[in-house]
């Protein structure tokens, strides 16, 4: 979704790179790595794309996903900039940016690329896979005649899983748009500068059998081998963990949304401590909340970053970020029971709420909670249209909307909370910025 790919680019690109580890000599324990290392390769994808939109005022999807099938030539770098860069923009303001670019663009790709890999690391790093996998994110845009980034690895100073997931995105994503003969003609142009001449070699062979493509090109149930991890159960720890990392990832997407997912997690918990949900609930709660939002990372950066008011195409757009959140989380079995709050945090008692028109009964408890801790947070940060609310301000906006769109029990544990944290806060004109920032030390005391 980050990339702008068609759907099941990760998956095919694992089942592309699984094959030529195993061609290679894999075993399974590293073939289990590579394969994770394949489907999380673009864990950090979403750090850079409110930078990316900013210096080439542009659509952040679209553009990614045109970007990743042009070589590194000078030539066609040059043509893919100029005919990518402030499209619906003043020419004015295209020329300046063009300038920029032509002028700083090793630099510009060097910070993108930096930022995009070091987070996917990390992130990796949170959700404990090894190093291995870790260190294969890291490196994916490294090239094999040294003149990748970010750190201009060459031969096999690349980690072998960067060097074969490398060679599997390109594959896939040229075969998308342009079908076999173009992959295999790109994979064969681009051996011995991006790609291990080994692997591609083992691609070749791999790609002379008409039943790979046919398994390629079929349906994605099944698309992967299922490896025994009968030992990797995930406790409830782990879950947190994995909830947390991918709110980083979602927050990550936007400035003007950087640490929301955390807050409404935060703001979540202090409503269920107020209502006396037990410690259970209130960790199911927190979890619903941290990934609520998951679905934005299928929404352009011109859209969540937009100073101003929304087209009705825009407004679809950022509409439909629910039901991606519904539809992601629906699909793993571990959060599948808050698939409905992230498909539902933006209706309304009345109806007139998305992306279902759900009505009064019809929405959750569980929803209206993260509801009202979503519009809370929404209008006491910084937004691209206005600055953050005061306390009394939000509060006194969400009151009017009680009954209509804000459920009234979850409404006054908010207020009764924020009181007990902060007994001068609710009637003053306060900020809610002293809140916010603590939100990371205020949830792990009241878990």
């Amino acid at each position: 979704m980050t990339e702008g790919q068609p759907p099941g680019h990760c998956i095919r690109s694992a089942f592309i790179g699984t094959r030529i580890g195993a061609a290679v000599g894999l075993g399974e324990a590293a073939l289990h790595d590579l394969r994770y290392t394949l489907l999380l390769k673009d864990l950090g994808c979403s750090s850079n794309a409110a930078r990316l939109c900013q210096l080439y005022l542009t659509d952040d999807l679209g553009f990614k996903q045109a970007f990743k099938r042009i070589d590194d030539g000078l030539p066609e770098v040059l043509r893919f900039v100029i005919g990518h860069t402030g499209l619906k923009s003043g020419l004015a303001e295209r020329l300046r940016a063009i300038v920029h670019i032509v002028r700083n663009g090793g630099e510009i790709a060097q910070e993108l690329i930096e930022t995009r890999c070091g987070r996917g690391a990390a992130i990796a790093r949170k959700l404990r896979f090894s190093e291995a996998v870790a260190e294969g994110v890291a490196s994916l845009d490294e090239h094999w005649d040294g003149g990748g980034k970010p750190a201009k690895l060459a031969g096999e100073a690349i980690p072998l899983f960067s060097r074969i997931a490398l060679l599997a995105q390109v594959v896939d994503v040229v075969h998308q748009g342009g079908g076999r003969g173009a992959a295999l003609a790109e994979a064969a142009k681009r051996t011995g500068r991006w790609f291990d001449p080994v692997l591609a070699l083992a691609f070749a062979r791999i790609a002379a059998d008409p039943a790979f493509w046919e398994r390629l090109e079929g349906p994605q149930d099944g698309l992967l081998e299922r490896f025994d991890e009968s030992d990797a159960r995930p406790d409830e720890d782990y879950l947190d963990d994995i909830a947390e990392a991918f709110a980083e990832i979602v927050d990550s997407k936007s400035p003007y949304t950087s640490g929301h997912c955390q807050r409404v997690a935060a703001v979540t918990d202090l409503i269920g401590e107020s209502l006396g949900l037990d410690a259970a609930k209130r960790r199911w709660m927190k979890r619903a909340a941290l990934l609520h939002d998951v679905g934005k990372l299928g929404v352009s950066n011109t859209i969540l970053d937009k100073p101003g008011k929304l087209d009705e195409a825009e407004w679809m757009e950022m509409r439909r970020h629910a039901s991606h959140s519904r539809t992601i989380l629906a699909r793993i079995p571990a959060f599948a029971e808050i698939a409905a709050v992230g498909g539902a945090h933006h209706e309304r008692l009345d109806g007139r709420g998305y992306p279902d028109g759900l009505k009064g009964e019809a929405i959750s408890f569980e929803t209206r909670i993260v509801t009202v801790a979503d519009i809370f947070d929404a209008l006491t940060a910084d937004r691209p249209y206005r600055a953050a609310m005061p306390v009394s301000q939000a509060l006194a906006i969400m009151e009017r909307d009680v009954g209509t769109a804000i459920d009234a029990t979850c409404f006054a544990a908010l207020r009764r909370a924020l009181g007990e944290l902060a007994p001068d806060l609710v009637p003053v004109a306060a900020t809610v910025a002293p809140i916010v920032r603590l939100a990371p030390h205020i949830t792990p005391v009241l878990a």
